[in-house]
């Protein structure tokens, strides 16, 4: 009996669902193919000319996009053109073409061109090329002038380096052996030190108001100290691998050993903004150290003699500075590592440069 009870609940069930409709397909009537468009299978209606891939522009050049439709039966009823994400123009008939202009291409860089046709109120599978910003200026290249030399601890692994009345700040490297200091610049002795956890590895330090801040390599976090104590304050936390430090006005920047400088905002440590640098003819990978010296950004090129003075606000190489030979051969040893720290007297307008376990800190003034 309990079957036959079970058979005809079922039964009932189904013819219930059956007429709510629940179980079975809207008609075309009821829902529009067309209100729930696929674009990504939808065929292309245009196509980009040009720019081609990867082509190269200088700062402030117009890039002229052409476009092509691909069926002549088939026309759209607009393209809309993007600019690194942001929409700048809107076309409605032909010819399909536009050229950006000079005042968006005003930072160096990879961008995104992109163009999304419309027809009956429906955006088209987009067309996306990207396009290189290079710097519209040869960089100037520098000599330099040894005006003094201090001592500087030969253990020191350098990874940054700042100058603050009088006192250098310097934050050293490696795993166990990761340090902040606050050294006397006349005779390099340690004043105070403070060793990090031995599983971290120190890299850039900036000074913002009565604060230090520091970053570690691959760990992804730094730390904010109080800097007539060092005491820690806080933490911050950041995406990118940690390198260079500098202050900047009213934001500290960060760099990550690529071609690319990051923004933040002290307070929180947020990322506000990021730039690509880049000279003439490429990209410049490998920025380090970091120093903020009259409105440009100096970065050490890691592995090389030179130092980059970068635009911060396009990021094209305004110059470089090549301290090739500044640490003579005699004071080398097996243990000497690359060029790397700069220091910025900004009252006494001093330039002061060493390197990772270097016996001297160097005074420099540029040559041309």
């Amino acid at each position: 009996m309990k079957y036959l009870i079970y058979f005809f609940v079922m039964l009932l069930f189904t013819w219930t669902i059956s007429c709510s409709g629940r179980s079975e397909k809207k008609s075309h009537k009821e829902i529009p193919v067309a209100s729930v468009p696929d674009a990504a299978a939808a065929p292309k209606l245009i196509k980009m000319i040009s720019p081609e891939e990867n082509t190269g522009f200088k700062l402030k050049e117009p890039v002229k996009i052409v476009l092509q439709t691909t069926n002549k039966n088939r026309q759209p009823d607009s393209v809309l053109i993007f600019f690194n994400g942001k929409e700048i123009a809107t076309l409605r008939s032909e010819p399909w073409g536009y050229s950006i202009p000079p005042d968006f291409t005003i930072t160096t860089g990879q961008k995104s061109v992109k163009a999304v046709a419309y027809i009956e109120g429906h955006s088209q599978s987009p067309v996306t090329r990207f396009v290189i910003f290079y710097s519209d200026i040869i960089p100037k290249r520098y000599g330099y002038k040894v005006v003094n030399s201090y001592t500087h601890d030969r253990n020191a692994f350098t990874q940054g380096l700042v100058y603050d009345k009088g006192k250098i700040f310097e934050s050293t490297g490696q795993v166990t052996e990761s340090t902040l200091r606050e050294v006397d610049l006349e005779t390099g002795k340690i004043i105070r030190q403070h060793n990090l956890e031995s599983s971290l590895f120190g890299e850039g330090i900036a000074i913002y108001g009565n604060r230090i801040y520091q970053v570690t390599w691959q760990n992804k976090v730094g730390f904010i100290y109080e800097k007539s104590t060092f005491n820690q304050i806080n933490k911050i936390y950041y995406a990118t691998e940690g390198w260079g430090l500098a202050t900047m006005d009213d934001k500290i920047v960060m760099s990550d050993g690529t071609n690319i400088l990051y923004f933040y905002e002290p307070e929180m440590f947020t990322s506000v903004s990021s730039v690509e640098v880049y000279d003439n003819e490429k990209k410049v990978d490998s920025l380090n150290e970091l120093e903020y010296i009259d409105g440009e950004i100096w970065a050490n090129i890691w592995m090389t003699d030179l130092i980059a003075r970068i635009d911060p606000v396009s990021g094209k190489v305004l110059a470089y500075i090549d301290l090739k030979g500044i640490l003579p051969k005699s004071e080398r040893t097996a243990e000497t590592d690359v060029l790397n720290g700069i220091a910025y007297d900004q009252s006494g307008r001093r330039i002061f440069v060493t390197g990772k376990k270097w016996p001297k800190l160097y005074e420099i003034r540029l040559t041309e």
